[in-house]
């Protein structure tokens, strides 16, 4: 049982991450209502031109991994370092989100909790 729940969280988690990244490339969805420090920030963003790129290709590729429920353990790891921005971005800017960014950091670490063994070689030098 616990199975189901954890695959169909991912996959729900995968297809959230690939349509953010998604976002980034083609703007389909409206950007809702941003403070002034807010549009300083994605003014940033925007003038570095390769970091939304960049995060879109990792939101994607990892949503994809993440998904599939043999690719997991890499797609949980990929996606990381996101979804600390994604979590600490709200934590720090935008509390209003931190709930929704809260639970899909949760699935992310209960993703790699569930495959701790895969990784213990990388970790654990014998």
């Amino acid at each position: 049982m616990k199975n189901k729940i954890l695959n169909g969280l991912c996959i729900l988690f995968g297809l959230m991450m690939v349509n953010a990244g998604l976002n980034k490339f083609f703007n389909y969805m409206p950007m809702p209502e941003m403070s002034e420090e807010m549009m300083q920030i994605m003014g940033s963003f925007i003038t570095i031109k390769w970091i939304l790129p960049l995060v879109a290709i990792v939101e994607i590729i990892g949503g994809v991994i993440m998904a599939i429920p043999k690719t997991r353990a890499l797609g949980a790891i990929i996606i990381l370092p996101v979804m600390v921005g994604i979590f600490v971005h709200h934590l720090v800017l935008d509390i209003s989100g931190i709930g929704m960014a809260l639970i899909l950091f949760a699935i992310n670490i209960w993703a790699i909790v569930d495959n701790w063994n895969k990784y213990k070689p990388i970790i654990v030098s014998e």
